[in-house]
């Protein structure tokens, strides 16, 4: 089976509940993962919004995940590295952690992109994205994605 990423707080193309935007208490939502390939060395979890006004906003980056994680819970505590050696990357708003979504204006989509790799990275915590994204390549066994939507109440 092909890898893939599950939320109990939303479910694919769905809507976001406010409790993880910049609305509510902005806790990174609980997301699971399955069927990671056997042969994965870790996994790096991508959360970026395509429709942000000055291009791709990043939300949340995190690496080096453990392939026998299970996923995550809801509330991931914001930090440089984590006690299983996972590495928490720079945001767009320049912070290590979970950025919820907080559109200026209509509906933007988030997609929440998991990697697993054949390699674990070598990249010093509060990496970007074009960092991770440049280590990754011709490492990635498989991918999976879960997107979820979001527009701010009173907002056009």
């Amino acid at each position: 089976m092909a890898m893939s990423i599950s939320s109990t707080a939303f479910r694919h193309e769905g809507d976001i509940p406010s409790r993880h935007t910049c609305d509510g208490l902005d806790l990174s939502p609980p997301l699971t993962f399955h069927d990671v390939p056997a042969t994965a060395k870790s996994l790096v979890l991508i959360c970026d919004d395509p429709d942000a006004p000055a291009g791709v906003w990043d939300h949340w980056l995190l690496y080096n995940l453990s392939p026998a994680t299970p996923g995550l819970p809801e509330g991931l505590p914001d930090g440089g590295s984590y006690p299983d050696g996972s590495r928490a990357g720079q945001n767009s708003w320049g912070r290590r952690g979970y950025g919820g979504p907080c559109p200026p204006g209509g509906t933007h989509r988030y997609f929440f992109t998991l990697y697993a790799l054949d390699i674990v990275l070598d990249i010093a915590e509060g990496a970007t994205k074009r960092t991770v994204l440049e280590a990754v390549k011709g490492h990635i066994l498989d991918s999976a994605t879960i997107m979820g939507r979001y527009s701010r109440q009173g907002r056009p």
